[in-house]
């Protein structure tokens, strides 16, 4: 074919563009850095880049996000559980001090003292927080597990409970057969007024299910066990300063009879009830139905400040026959399945870890109930022995003819801090074993956090490699090597400039010349 200046000229200028094109190609991957500037440029690569890119994402937010976050959680709840075991160990110590009978008086009220702000402490570490998270109570995140402030909110409480938790307490009777002379009122004034002889003293064993909460309203509690439809213990109300006492009353009675006790928050049980309840037990062979479930329910409307929240714990209603209030939390827990309130993070790939610890796994009601009971044992013994000192002093001073009455208040006084010394000790003894039972759930508590802050940091040393084996895929598909292009775009201006050269030359060059 003939080929003309034209066609030529056009080639070469195709030529130089192709050039040109090449240049501005290599040129934009060394500002960018880049292989491809858009799909187009390399689909395989483009395909192979966004692949890689979500990959990394999603490492990265594991590894820089949920895995950090994950483990704050964990630290603050391991640090709060640590404080609890520390504070346990101490109630312990004290229960020790305690259970020595020939302490002082003087040392007795440190003891006391001692549990009572160990007892306040006790919940004050349950409400730790991360990032305005409370981290004991389950989904309820923006709720504090104590009431921060004293309140008045009605709420019924329904208590699941068991036969294990029946107890034998004792009762040290003060009063004289009149029932209206008592040892505890006497003075080294009225001491010929109190009436009480020696035989008069008693001490009396009663069965009770110790609530978690004592100050309840004067509604009668319900008892109910088995399954539906449930059997029922009438239940009556009798309050701690009545004559005959609770107690009294609980071991005088007869037949399936419960007292409830609104101030202390007891739920005593006649013999016949005690009995009862003991045989019931669950039949493994009836899955999803609970034969030895005991149900209590009672209500209670005034809080003290430090108080548990109810709705942590329990299947609760605040507010009871209000429409318009009226809510029920937890109502899964009557039913066979219990929800557990678990929080868990997304930290890799398909898998999840647990990062909470709930409330009713160590800061249960039971530690502060304990110590209550403790500390109102000791307060009895001082109390009793403030009254024989006085009567001692009192006889020291009186004349021959008084000293015989004196003498023989003074030994019905005695007899009473005997028993109640032989009381304190006992509960004491009985505490050590219990605080052990409380600092064991927590060590558990304190395991199980390790073992899954231990699979955390396992996990997170693999997102970290992954992490890395990502990026330098990445880096492979995407960035250009920067040497291989600077020669490569060295090498197309110098294509660029020769062919300009020789498009200058060939354009030089005419059919006019040779005529």
């Amino acid at each position: 074919m003939r080929i003309t200046n034209k066609i030529m000229q056009n080639n070469n200028l195709a030529n130089i563009n192709t050039n040109k094109l090449l240049q501005d190609k290599l040129s934009t991957q060394m500002s960018t850095e880049k292989k491809i500037n858009r799909p187009s440029d390399d689909p395989v690569i483009a395909i192979r880049a966004l692949r890689l890119r979500s990959n990394v994402t999603e490492v990265t937010q594991y590894y820089s996000r949920n895995i950090p976050d994950a483990e704050s959680w964990l630290n603050v709840t391991e640090e709060a559980v640590k404080n609890l075991a520390s504070i346990v160990t101490e109630m312990q110590k004290q229960c020790t001090k305690g259970s020595n009978g020939d302490i002082k008086t003087s040392d007795r009220l440190i003891v006391i003292e001692q549990l009572k702000a160990l007892a306040d402490e006790v919940y004050s570490t349950g409400d730790a927080d991360y990032a305005g998270r409370y981290v004991f109570t389950g989904y309820r995140t923006d709720t504090s597990l104590s009431f921060p402030d004293a309140t008045e909110k009605k709420y019924s409480i329904t208590e699941q409970l068991n036969k294990d938790a029946i107890e034998q307490v004792s009762f040290i009777t003060t009063k004289g057969a009149d029932g209206t002379s008592d040892v505890m009122d006497m003075t080294v004034n009225n001491y010929m007024t109190i009436d009480v002889k020696q035989e008069d003293i008693q001490r009396l064993d009663v069965y009770r299910f110790h609530l978690a909460y004592g100050n309840c309203d004067e509604t009668p509690a319900e008892l109910s066990y088995g399954t539906a439809p449930y059997s029922t213990i009438p239940v009556t109300v009798v309050h701690d300063t009545d004559s005959p006492s609770p107690y009294e009353a609980a071991a005088a009675a007869t037949g399936e009879q419960a007292i409830f006790v609104p101030e202390t928050g007891e739920l005593l049980l006649s013999k016949d009830a005690y009995e009862t309840l003991m045989k019931t037990q669950d039949d493994p062979k009836t899955a999803g139905v609970n034969e030895g479930e005991i149900r209590i329910t009672y209500e209670k409307t005034k809080w003290a400040k430090g108080d548990l929240r109810p709705e942590h714990y329990f299947y609760c209603t605040t507010d009871p026959g209000d429409p318009e209030k009226e809510f029920t939390y937890n109502k899964s827990y009557l039913e066979a399945d219990k929800e557990r309130q678990d929080i868990e993070y997304d930290v890799g790939f398909n898998q999840t870890i647990r990062v909470n610890s709930t409330a009713d796994e160590c800061f249960k009601h039971s530690i502060g109930r304990e110590v209550e009971d403790l500390v109102n044992a000791m307060q009895d013994v001082v109390d009793t022995e403030k009254i024989v000192e006085d009567m001692k002093a009192l006889l020291e001073k009186a004349s021959e003819a008084d000293k015989p009455d004196i003498q023989k208040k003074l030994d019905v006084a005695q007899t009473v801090l005997n028993e109640k010394k032989g009381k304190a000790q006992r509960m004491f003894e009985h505490g050590i074993t219990l605080m052990q039972g409380h600092l064991d759930e927590a060590n558990l508590s304190l395991t199980n956090i390790g073992t899954r802050t231990k699979k955390l940091e396992l996990i997170e040393n693999r997102m970290q490699s992954q992490k890395t084996t990502f990026e330098e895929l990445q880096s492979e598909n995407e960035d250009i090597d920067i040497a291989e292009v600077i020669i490569n775009l060295s090498s197309a201006k110098l294509t660029y400039e020769a062919a300009l050269m020789a498009t200058g030359k060939v354009a030089q060059t005419s059919l006019l010349q040779y005529i």
